[in-house]
């Protein structure tokens, strides 16, 4: 589609008669130089023609006379008529050798988008596979989204399922993508700006994903030039004056390799290639060396006629010339998920300079360079071109498989995040103990292979091991390595920290869930204990069953939303009891008696822990069930006469009964609620404490505190000091303790130190 336009369209009738672009779409200006003549319909004809013979020509002129009319006077932003926008893009189509349909959808990609033609109208005239496919490329209208990137992701989902129906459907985009890029110097400066980012983050990734490498570099070179012109006029300066230094030695070194293979009975058609400016100024900056340390710069392509005669030229080759260690690939016998195929090797050739060679047959070559659009889907007898690649591309199936996991994401940014993240296709290959084949992103860990394997294995890995060695879960993989995830039924779901260390789209996606799904399913828990003691002490009934009769007056589809809701605070309990009970009174106290009730309420938390009420909620630690934390500023610890309060949206906040924050809360009673210890003395775990120490400012003395609880096996999580006199030091120290016995026994070991004046706790 093209982004800019500047006149509104005007349909016209009827388009059966043959019709020629008319010149005065395209006036000429004084001064400027003729633009170019705008293919006619019988030049687009003979271009089909010259590849497919069997072309409905009288299809592909009412298409063009459609197209034409439909945008009438409409013109570009360089002053061009629009119809030369879809006539270059359906150009670029019959380069890459697509089918009738393929062109004629390119024609009219923009009708629905910019005039006043309709999808109706287009499947009546031109059919319903037209239809489909130029729908498709249509954007999102008429819809309100928060920000340019929900709008991009929406645009860019929409694409990719119409894709995963219709491998066309992207062929078009990319060819319209191109000639768009081949045009932005005449679009604003911040609008050519953020086109390129695009291209550069979707567009060329997603054409090297499908195999379409020739493209893909094409809309590199045109976004780099774009978002950096200082470096790509920099780096396509020293190219142009290598390859003139190295003509000579080009030439030698492609008449070299085609002698000896012809001595050695093989026929290849061998030639050199310059890689391109943004290849060469990534691989630059990834490697952080200037260009005169790039030794790879060009490469020689040797094309065989058959896969046998791959394998000996490679072997006339390496008795050739001295082989580079590290620098050979055989991706024949492993192809990438994009269909390449071809061994690469690297040599000292002639003049000592070393020599990247890929060699591979005819039909892998033009795979390499067209990608999926190497599969020729205007001959009869293939089918769909939809089934003929589910049987023949490995890169179409990646496409389908890529859409299913990232249609599962909850918004559009992060749909547009993982987009990104799955398009670089850089990869490492490892195996499973079974020998089962897994590719991943280069950089990608064992938290990565796991999710690769199954989403299941993922979110219980709790260990791995590599090559039969334990290592850690966010070990880098690299090529052969032999992977064994080791799992556990006790977690069913991963830590939240691992969304960080995951590389690939699909890993992070899967933890994202697996985490809402665990964080609701705590609020939900917490919600439906806090429900259930309500009910005890009202002296009422409670059942789901009845709950669920209720649910359409609390305005939530399932039992489990309104327990999260509850548990987040978004909902009382109360109102709980009342949409199941209509008569249920809440016991509300005076205002002018709020703090009496408080003191009342504090009193009633303040019995033995063997005391305390049968309908307190149990508190195990942070990682228990509930959405649980203790007061930010000192903690709770076992041992401690402790009080919960509920935070609408992040759960518990755990007080000691005596903190002075619980001040803040004597005006909203409904946030109280009544806890208890629950731990599990075969399992300790640490609580957070905090404790203030005055220190005799001399040399030694923190060292002195500090292995005081280190002998007393406490864990310091934080230190701060501050300068109270010359003499005097306050330390505040975050200890994590198992409870209050063991801080009790730290600040006693602590205050017979001599460089301590003064140790008290901090209550919250």
């Amino acid at each position: 589609m093209a982004y800019w336009r500047r006149s509104q369209p005007q349909l016209q009738a009827s388009t059966d008669q043959v019709a020629v672009a008319p010149s005065s779409l395209a006036p000429a200006r004084t001064g400027k130089p003729p633009r170019p003549r705008m293919m006619r319909q019988y030049d687009l004809v003979e271009r089909v023609r010259s590849y497919n013979p069997d072309t409905n020509e009288d299809l592909l002129n009412r298409a063009y006379v459609y197209a034409m009319k439909a945008h009438g006077s409409q013109t570009r932003a360089s002053g061009d008529p629009f119809f030369s926008h879809p006539l270059e893009v359906a150009a670029i189509l019959t380069d890459l050798k697509l089918d009738d349909a393929t062109i004629v959808a390119a024609l009219l990609h923009d009708t629905i988008e910019d005039t006043e033609a309709t999808r109706a109208e287009i499947d009546q005239i031109f059919g319903h596979e037209i239809g489909a496919l130029v729908d498709g490329l249509t954007k999102l209208k008429r819809l309100e989204l928060v920000s340019r990137e929900a709008k991009q992701a929406e645009n860019l989902r929409k694409l990719l399922l119409a894709i995963a129906d219709d491998v066309r459907v992207l062929l078009i985009k990319l060819a319209d993508r191109l000639h768009n890029m081949r045009t932005l110097e005449f679009v604003p400066p911040a609008s050519r700006r953020r086109i390129a980012e695009e291209t550069l983050d979707i567009y060329a990734p997603l054409a090297g994903r499908m195999g379409m490498q020739e493209m893909r570099e094409e809309l590199e070179d045109l976004a780099f030039r774009t978002l950096d012109p200082e470096a790509y006029a920099v780096v396509t300066q020293r190219l142009d004056t290598l390859a003139e230094r190295n003509r000579n030695l080009i030439g030698e070194i492609e008449s070299q390799l085609s002698k000896n293979l012809r001595n050695n009975g093989l026929t290849a058609h061998v030639y050199g290639r310059r890689k391109q400016p943004f290849s060469i100024w990534t691989k630059m900056e990834r490697k952080s060396v200037g260009f005169e340390q790039l030794s790879d710069i060009f490469a020689f392509r040797v094309v065989m006629s058959d896969l046998e005669a791959c394998y000996r030229a490679l072997c006339v080759v390496h008795t050739t010339w001295p082989v580079v260690p590290g620098r050979f690939k055989d991706y024949i016998s492993t192809p990438k998920q994009n269909d390449y195929r071809s061994i690469h090797t690297t040599v000292i050739g002639p003049g000592n300079q070393r020599v990247e060679l890929q060699i591979r047959t005819e039909e892998m070559d033009e795979i390499a360079e067209f990608g999926i659009a190497a599969h020729a889907f205007y001959k009869d007898g293939v089918g769909s071109p939809t089934e003929l690649l589910k049987r023949e591309s490995n890169a179409f199936a990646w496409l389908r498989h890529t859409v299913g996991i990232l249609s599962e994401s909850a918004n559009p940014e992060e749909f547009l995040e993982h987009t990104k993240l799955e398009l670089f296709h850089d990869q490492v290959f490892c195996f499973t103990p079974k020998g089962k084949l897994i590719a991943l992103p280069r950089h990608a860990n064992v938290i990565d292979f796991a999710y690769a394997v199954h989403t299941d294995v993922g979110n219980s890995a709790v260990g791995c091991k590599i090559n039969g060695k334990f290592a850690p879960l966010s070990s880098e993989l690299q090529n052969g390595d032999e992977v064994e995830v080791l799992t556990s039924k006790a977690q069913s779901a991963p830590p939240s920290a691992w969304e960080s260390l995951a590389v690939t789209g699909k890993a992070r996606a899967a933890i994202r869930r697996a985490t809402r799904t665990a964080v609701r399913g705590q609020y939900a828990g917490l919600g439906r204990r806090i429900v259930e003691r309500l009910f005890e002490r009202a002296k009422i009934e409670y059942a789901d069953d009845k709950l669920k009769g209720a649910l359409p007056r609390l305005a939530r589809a399932s039992i489990d939303d309104v327990m999260a809701a509850v548990g987040r605070g978004e909902m009382k309990a109360s109102d709980v009891a009342r949409a199941m009970y209509p008569d249920y009174k809440e016991e509300r106290v005076a205002r002018y008696g709020a703090k009496k009730s408080l003191a009342v309420k504090l009193k009633l938390k303040s019995p033995p822990e063997t005391a305390r009420s049968p309908q307190a909620i149990p508190i195990r630690g942070i990682n228990s069930d509930l959405p649980v934390k203790f007061a930010p500023n000192g903690g709770a610890v076992p041992g401690d006469r402790i009080v919960g309060i509920v935070t609408p949206g992040e759960g518990i906040t755990i007080y000691p009964i005596q903190a002075p924050a619980l001040k803040d809360f004597e005006e909203e009673p409904e946030r109280w609620l009544d806890v208890r210890w629950d731990v599990d003395e075969t399992t300790p775990q640490r609580f957070p404490a905090r404790i203030l120490v005055d220190n005799v400012n001399e040399p030694g003395s923190l060292a002195q505190v500090a292995t005081v609880i280190a002998e007393h096996d406490g864990n310091i999580d934080n230190i701060s000091m501050s300068r109270r006199s010359p003499d005097f030091t306050e330390l505040t120290i975050d200890l994590e303790v198992y409870d209050l016995k063991h801080l009790s026994a730290i600040i006693a070991q602590l205050r017979a130190k001599a460089v301590v004046a003064r140790v008290e706790r901090v209550n919250g």
